[in-house]
């Protein structure tokens, strides 16, 4: 965590546009949605009451104060500098001021005890030194920044109402007030040993008017202990001793464990969306729901780092989204199992960096990913390897699953980028066929050693036939995706390209690592795709599916980790772990992508794939994990 102080700058003036680079943020969490925070003390993202409703702040997307925003920070034409750095092993973040007449330090968190507590955000100032005039401007802006809302005073607090919505906000300590143009501002200057406490809460309509009324929120050092102690608390158990990293991969995995909905157990892509791949372009889109392949690959990361709840949460939330229809498996849910997502544009916000359309839902929830199914019968097979629970329920589901996948498997479909053009015939969705009927296969025989199955001709045949299935797919793999011009798989049957996808293929046991054909399409990935020391998902100019140049694939880069690893290349694999761990901001956060030439993060923010990749890789180097495709 780097803690140097920087320069700051201050608000820009109402009615123009104010964009951060992604370095500048932090993630506060809940459990039920997320917050971002910038260095100097602006909460310009957060949906409420979970991580798939619109946003009341805004601002991330609508670059102007009337988009939505919380700033607390020194008073207007105060010359101040920051440094910041989360409370260790916590979400709890903590912001210094530095100015001429003092010091001040803003710690924010979202409140969470491990309970079903209320939503509440807490921002505490406290003067260390001198004396500081501080500022907090709050405009709260419903429906992503298009609904400005209802507020009034209530003594010493303020009521704010729109919709369904009902939100207070209230203080502790000596601060003036006023409601200016839908926005409430305060004004208070703090002396050394001075504090004040600002509390955001939260309720809908019919939690607040339930015969069950919500608990009481608690005043700011008891909502601090609490909120430290959860953290804290859950990751106690993971030991990392041995882990040159383990700074790293402790960040990455309360970064996860941040990003699932607790209610459920569903883990988000990420936080936000519409957070360019390309900055100025038209590749934005929404994260804010759960991919089945991420939580299957996130299962294995938690699984590594011995974190069994979170895996076990994930596999019961998934076998109820899927449900008993495996011809109707999506590739991803809401956090609460619902599959409509319909896609559309909001033209009230001009997009981070101007960068249009701004997107709302995910179109690629209708899409046919061939893929899903084999990562579902993958993240069950993880399941039983680690002696999670897996029901009755679940493995009559895992043998439609696999049925499925016998009738499906030939199709083309839109692969794992999610194309919008032509559908193909892609390697990986291929392998993870493959892949998934091994699972099933080997979970079949589990059953029946153990008795779940009672041998029998009908299941004898059964076995026969999905084994020949399987040497079907992978000679036909090996055959049609293998080019011999260029020594390497290609990104689908037919192309003259490669796609960083391919570095998962000895990850997950299609082929040993020191095949040759791994070793080509490997090297051929270095070669066509390295960037900086990191991995790119295409070629460089390539026409994928935004047609567009956009930066390195941190998964990818950690992918490759993985692959080095594997084939006994330890230093190389250690030295490109390090690339990717360069590119995390202060806080140690990563987004999905990393533009190198402009030496910026790009896409959406925190990126869960990209963490998840990061423990798994790192894990590894620290000697292994659950098997060769465990992240």
């Amino acid at each position: 965590m780097n803690d140097q102080p920087q320069a700051s700058s201050t608000s820009a003036a109402p009615g123009t546009s104010r964009y951060r680079p992604l370095e500048d943020y932090a993630l506060l969490g809940d459990g039920q949605s997320a917050a971002l925070a910038d260095r100097d003390g602006a909460i310009d993202w957060l949906c409420w009451p979970r991580f798939d409703s619109p946003a009341v702040f805004a601002r991330l997307l609508g670059g102007r104060e009337e988009s939505g925003h919380w700033t607390v920070h020194p008073a207007q034409g105060t010359h101040w500098t920051v440094s910041r750095g989360y409370l260790a092993d916590t979400l709890v973040l903590v912001t210094t001021f530095e100015t001429v007449t003092g010091r001040a330090t803003l710690t924010d968190f979202l409140h969470t005890d491990g309970s079903r507590s209320p939503r509440a955000m807490y921002r505490i100032i406290e003067c260390t030194s001198g004396e500081v005039a501080m500022r907090s401007d709050l405009q709260l802006r419903f429906d992503f920044g298009q609904l400005r809302p209802w507020i009034e005073a209530q003594g010493e607090a303020f009521s704010v109402r729109c919709g369904a919505h009902r939100v207070r906000l209230s203080c502790e300590g000596q601060i003036a007030h006023e409601i200016d143009d839908a926005c409430v501002r305060s004004h208070f200057v703090l002396r050394q040993g001075e504090r004040n406490a600002l509390r955001l809460t939260h309720a809908l309509e019919a939690e607040v008017s339930s015969a069950a009324p919500l608990p009481a929120w608690p005043d700011a050092d008891v909502a601090l202990d609490q909120t430290v102690a959860y953290w804290r608390g859950w990751l106690s158990g993971v030991d990392m001793r041995s882990c040159p990293w383990a700074q790293s991969v402790r960040r990455s995995l309360l970064t996860l464990k941040a990003l699932i909905y607790w209610p459920s157990g569903a883990m988000v892509a990420a936080c936000t969306s519409s957070l360019p791949e390309v900055p100025g372009g038209s590749a934005n889109w929404d994260y804010r729901y759960s991919w089945l392949r991420d939580g299957c690959f996130a299962m294995g990361a938690f699984l590594n780092a011995g974190l069994r709840d979170e895996a076990q949460r994930w596999l019961h939330w998934m076998f109820d989204a899927v449900g008993t229809s495996p011809d109707g498996v999506q590739t991803l849910y809401r956090v609460d199992g619902e599959r409509q997502i319909p896609e559309w544009e909001l033209g009230a916000l001009e997009g981070y960096r101007y960068s249009q359309p701004v997107r709302v839902g995910n179109a690629a929830s209708t899409q046919r990913q061939v893929d899903v199914i084999g990562e579902v019968l993958y993240g069950l097979s993880l399941a039983r390897r680690a002696g999670l629970d897996v029901s009755a329920r679940q493995r009559a589901v895992e043998r439609q699953l696999a049925d499925e996948l016998t009738r499906c498997w030939r199709w083309r479909d839109s692969g794992m980028w999610e194309s919008r053009g032509e559908l193909r015939h892609y390697t990986w969705s291929k392998v993870m066929a493959w892949k998934g009927l091994r699972c099933a296969l080997d979970a079949a025989q589990c059953d029946t050693r153990n008795g779940s199955i009672p041998p029998d001709p009908d299941e004898q045949k059964r076995h026969a036939r999905l084994t020949k299935l399987c040497a079907t797919i992978h000679g036909e793999v090996c055959r049609e995706a293998w080019d011999a011009g260029l020594g390497s798989f290609v990104s689908f049957y037919g192309a003259r390209d490669v796609d960083a996808s391919l570095l998962l293929l000895p990850l997950v046991g299609f082929l040993p690592p020191d095949d040759g054909r791994v070793v080509g399409t490997v090297e051929r990935i270095v070669a066509e795709l390295d960037d900086g020391g990191l991995i790119r998902r295409w070629r460089r100019g390539a026409d994928n599916q935004a047609g567009q140049d956009e930066g390195a694939f941190i998964a990818c880069s950690c992918w490759l980790v993985d692959c080095l690893r594997l084939m006994g290349r330890e230093a190389e694999a250690r030295e490109r772990l390090e690339s990717v761990l360069r590119v995390a901001n202060d806080v140690g956060l990563l987004a999905e992508e990393f533009d190198v030439g402009r030496a910026c993060l790009s896409g959406n923010f925190p990126q869960a794939l990209s963490h998840l990749g990061l423990i798994t890789a790192a894990l590894g180097l620290c000697g292994g994990v659950l098997d060769p495709g465990g992240g």
